[in-house]
């Protein structure tokens, strides 16, 4: 049943997607509002798809690829939802959704059998690991989308072309805030999900630290935003290079989830 919901809300998604593509296009407030309804509906059936998934494994469902992937883009989704409610940015589903899109494609071309849960992820804290890792990369992806944003919309204004693009994306001084705001909630939630998977693995192989590939760059993908949070609220970093560091330090979340 949860593979019927998670196919539902990938075509949501994708319908979604066109919507807020359009909407680019031709500023149509009822094409803004179809994404969202669209986008609300595919993120209510993935969550529905998540939880029989949750209730048919026995476990949370993100021990594989395929539920990392799609747990990602259902974490991605409910970010956008609620930056929507707050902000009103309706350009953010342009970019925000279509990563979401590809994360359930490539999750769709993936086995999604249920297997056994492996006995080291059998501990009560996997899955606030889990949660707050996530969490942590979904609102990372907020701020690279605005740093992306913050870059185009520079360029446009230093190069004197007020064009159609430049129109459609929000001030500079939005976007410099809401790439500082996704650093500050997102920078503890990786800090707790390194913590508590420091705990499970305490729990599981009976050390706290084994200086692994995946925990190596978990801890240098938390130096980099460590580093670039101090440097905001000490040195006063705004504007281009945090716009910058922004979209490098969603690579290494990348290269670290991958």
């Amino acid at each position: 049943m949860n593979i019927y919901f998670f196919k539902f809300s990938s075509l949501f998604y994708l319908l979604g997607t066109i919507a807020y593509l359009t909407h680019i296009v031709f500023l149509k407030e009822t094409l803004s509002k179809l994404a969202v309804t669209t986008i609300s509906i595919g993120f209510a059936s993935h969550s529905l798809a998540l939880l029989t998934r949750y209730f048919e494994a026995g476990h949370t469902p993100v021990t594989n690829l395929y539920e990392s992937l799609s747990f990602f883009a259902w974490m991605i989704i409910g970010v956008l939802l609620i930056t929507h409610l707050k902000y009103r940015l309706k350009i953010l589903g342009s970019f925000l959704t279509p990563i979401a899109l590809i994360l359930m494609l490539f999750a769709l071309a993936l086995p999604k059998e249920i297997l056994p849960l492996a006995p080291v992820l059998e501990s009560f804290w996997f899955p606030f690991h889990v949660a707050f890792a996530f969490l942590g990369n979904a609102i990372f992806t907020l701020a690279f989308c605005c740093g992306v944003m913050y870059l185009i919309q520079e360029h446009q204004l230093k190069s004197k072309r007020m064009g159609a693009i430049s129109k459609r994306l929000p001030s500079l001084k939005v976007l410099d805030e809401l790439n500082y705001q996704s650093l500050t909630f997102g920078f503890p939630l990786l800090t707790l999900g390194i913590i508590t998977g420091a705990i499970w693995a305490e729990y599981a192989w009976g050390r706290y630290w084994n200086w692994d590939p995946k925990e190596t760059w978990s801890l240098i993908t938390w130096f980099f935003y460590a580093a670039l949070l101090h440097q905001r609220l000490t040195v006063g970093w705004r504007g281009r290079k945090a716009a910058i560091m922004a979209i490098v330090g969603f690579l290494s979340v990348l290269f670290t989830f991958l």
